[in-house]
């Protein structure tokens, strides 16, 4: 009887002990959200940048550190390049439109004061004032606010400079992480786990791939096309463009918003032509570009991609939304990895509009209620017999 409850007192203890740990872990990860979603985005950077590196290797036979010095070489290039000589730029071409801004706000009040009736032309005026009031001259700035602003720019400049070296560090010590990982499971599941890993990477890198192919796409496309049409600042909103190109669904229509809004300040027929761009564009994207690019890489329902993004952006804001996919199509894998495939699950006949024969005669086939093949079979000649 002693043996007995030492023996259950002893599960109680390791059951709290093993709570406990799991809450302070979740506490943990609560405080440090802003780092483990850092280090996530590096991990997925690493992976989209993981299949350069083999295929430098087997291509020039050179050894994996020099090949990853190569790759993340370029890779750093580019984001320097585009913090140095683009972002520069599009800041400038800001200041321009939003000079021109003011101007044309008044000729828009003037405008909306020879409306009638007489309350219409006052609440568009009100509203005309409110879109003015932050460009109205005031006070200088103040010291703190100043300060602040230079905190945040600050900030942002360490957190990329961090993400820059722990994708480096991931690449070079990946599969030193994943070897330490692995020596902690019993040795009949480290192969499936390796498998499971690598595929959960492998598919990560080809939903950032695709990601980075399609921004760059539209970010030149949408560049080019309001340069044409002289709109202001096109470098600008190709930028924007680019940028809200990774947030899913909703994305495209959010790049276009600033766009239409300064194609406001040229008159009626640019908006028209933007938003004729816009709609031009948006529909290559969708039946061309995104098929193209994207196929095979996430293996998402519709369903599950809204899901994650409503999820995601409750948890994490717009990064959340952004990292919820590849993280939903990370534990889909692992998820499809557990599931048992030896025992199909049957159709269920009512969520098939007009079922063909071969999906009536597979649905006989793994129905419970359907007699088994030798049984079938002696029916069969039974039947013949009888005839």
């Amino acid at each position: 009887m002693r043996t007995e409850t030492a023996n259950w007192a002893a599960r109680g203890v390791g059951l709290a002990i093993g709570v406990g740990f799991v809450l302070l872990v979740v506490l943990i990860a609560s405080l440090a959200r802003d780092v483990l979603l850092l280090v996530f985005v590096a991990v997925l950077l690493g992976a989209a940048l993981e299949p350069l590196v083999a295929m430098i290797r087997s291509r020039t036979g050179i050894g994996r550190g020099l090949s990853i010095l190569i790759v993340y070489a370029v890779f750093l290039a580019i984001v320097v390049a585009t913090a140095v000589f683009i972002v520069p730029a599009a800041v400038v071409q800001l200041g321009a439109a939003l000079g021109r801004l003011p101007s044309f706000l008044d000729e828009l009040k003037t405008s909306a004061s020879q409306l009638r009736p007489q309350a219409l032309s006052e609440g568009i005026s009100s509203l005309i004032d409110a879109v003015k009031a932050p460009f109205a001259p005031g006070p200088p700035p103040d010291p703190k606010a100043i300060l602040g602003v230079s905190v945040v720019v600050g900030q942002v400049g360490a957190a990329l400079i961090t993400l820059l070296a722990l994708v480096f560090f991931w690449l070079t010590e990946r599969s030193r992480l994943q070897r330490y990982v692995l020596a902690f499971l019993p040795m009949d599941r480290r192969a499936g786990i390796r498998d499971a890993w690598n595929e959960v990477e492998s598919r990560l890198g080809l939903w950032v791939r695709g990601q980075l192919i399609l921004m760059a796409t539209i970010g030149v496309a949408t560049g080019i096309a309001y340069s044409v049409i002289g709109l202001p600042a096109a470098l600008l909103l190709a930028l924007i463009a680019a940028l809200t190109e990774v947030i899913p669904i909703v994305g495209p229509l959010i790049g276009a918003i600033p766009a239409l809004l300064i194609a406001t300040t040229m008159g009626p027929e640019t908006v028209v032509i933007t938003l004729g761009i816009y709609f031009v564009l948006h529909l290559i994207e969708g039946n061309v570009l995104v098929p193209m690019v994207m196929r095979n890489s996430v293996g998402l329902s519709p369903f599950l991609v809204l899901l994650s993004l409503l999820v995601g952006g409750t948890v994490g804001g717009i990064l959340g939304a952004v990292v919820a996919v590849p993280i939903v199509a990370g534990l889909t894998v692992v998820l499809d990895r557990l599931q048992d495939r030896e025992t199909p699950v049957p159709i269920d006949p009512a969520a098939i509009e007009t079922p063909t024969e071969d999906e009536k005669a597979a649905h006989e086939r793994t129905s419970p209620d359907s007699p088994a093949p030798g049984r079938r079979r002696s029916r069969a000649r039974t039947a013949a017999a009888k005839s």
